[in-house]
């Protein structure tokens, strides 16, 4: 699939010019498809067939298998949650905590990298560190002073406020070096960089497919490092929790399906795999010169406001207005959808596959109020 075609198959870009897939992408009609194809089957021929349990497991574990291996994992490592929040919170109430234990944090996470955190700071008497940044960067020997007692780092692999690529490798080294677990919030890089989850080393990795996959909603991914899991303490359970259903004695099961408890809508899930198989036709070396190209064109002309890095490294361009949420309610008026950001206080285009030179000259006409 190229580019073009994948635009044709997405009904919302008829209607707007769309540039906020940082926030929710726009679903082609063939994943939205395959969700209903599958709830219509689910819930009108299973009843009468192999039986709605029989239907649903074994689509969850063929989705499973799609969503493990685009990130680079085994499918045992990998958990279906609601949400990249729901992931990293089921993180955060995975972990033993004691009074003084230390989470350190950037200052450029989205809310779900920190009310758990603030959360426990109330609950559990644990202390928040944040790191300071300068324009998206973190400075690396702020991060080894910080992380030397820690007992967990969150940070996101892609930042959702300026756009610009964090060196997870490298903190995931420091924070190992000295006994921390790293949790990484990867929602806005999977679907437009390739994300190898064992690359990075990460303990664990929270994303979902509803933003740059162009998913639904509720389909969430959690990948959890085997030895990772040692140093978690569970409780919250269920029969889709434990080795075997109805045994005298439970027992989690071994790897990230542990985090999964009840019943639940398979359908995001067959509709996720459904997205990584589209967004794998187009490729993402496609998708990263594309977007390269459009946000060249973009930056370009929006010099002298431009708060994102002037060199490609997303497809999230973020940039200074008189009064960000009166700018988009102007845009919206001309049928253009981006977002303001509350930290900056700035405006944030998200620029994918499926957008054109076009439409980035209209929003840049919008802008300057042409």
């Amino acid at each position: 699939m190229d580019p073009a075609q994948l635009r044709a198959s997405i009904p919302a870009v008829e209607r707007c010019t769309y540039c906020n897939t940082g926030a929710s992408g726009p679903s082609p009609e063939n994943v939205v498809g395959a969700a209903t194809e599958f709830q219509e089957r689910h819930a009108f021929e299973a009843p009468g067939g192999d039986g709605p349990y029989v239907v649903a497991f074994e689509a969850m574990a063929d989705a499973r298998e799609v969503a493990a291996a685009h990130l680079g994992a085994r499918t045992e490592d990998v958990a279906f949650t609601r949400s990249t929040a729901d992931g990293i919170t089921l993180v955060a109430g995975a972990i033993d905590w004691e009074p003084g234990d230390v989470v350190v944090r950037t200052d450029l996470e989205h809310p779900a990298g920190t009310l758990p955190w603030d959360r426990l700071e109330d609950t559990h008497d644990i202390e928040v560190r944040v790191l300071e940044t300068e324009a998206g960067r973190l400075d690396m020997d702020d991060v080894k002073g910080a992380v030397d007692d820690a007992r967990l780092v969150c940070l996101s692999s892609l930042t959702w406020s300026h756009g610009t690529q964090l060196p997870v490798g490298d903190v995931v080294d420091i924070a190992h070096d000295a006994g921390a677990q790293v949790l990484v919030d990867a929602v806005q890089s999977v679907g437009q960089h390739p994300v190898d989850v064992t690359d990075w080393g990460a303990d664990f990795v929270a994303t979902a497919g509803h933003k740059w996959l162009l998913g639904v909603w509720g389909s969430g991914m959690l990948y959890a490092d085997p030895d990772a899991l040692d140093r978690t303490e569970q409780t919250r359970i269920g029969y889709r929790s434990v080795q075997e259903m109805g045994a005298e004695e439970y027992a989690y099961h071994e790897g990230a399906r542990r985090f999964e408890v009840g019943t639940t809508s398979i359908a995001p899930y067959v509709a996720l795999a459904e997205a990584i198989e589209t967004m794998e036709s187009v490729g993402l070396s496609t998708i990263e010169s594309r977007v390269e190209r459009l946000t060249d064109r973009l930056k370009d002309g929006l010099r002298g406001r431009l708060l994102s890095p002037e060199g490609y490294e997303s497809g999230l361009v973020t940039f200074e207005a008189d009064d960000p949420e009166a700018t988009v309610e102007r845009l919206k008026a001309q049928d253009i959808v981006v977002r303001s950001l509350p930290h900056p206080d700035a405006v944030r285009a998200s620029i994918h596959v499926f957008n054109t030179a076009e439409e980035v000259d209209r929003l840049l006409d919008a802008v300057d109020g042409n």
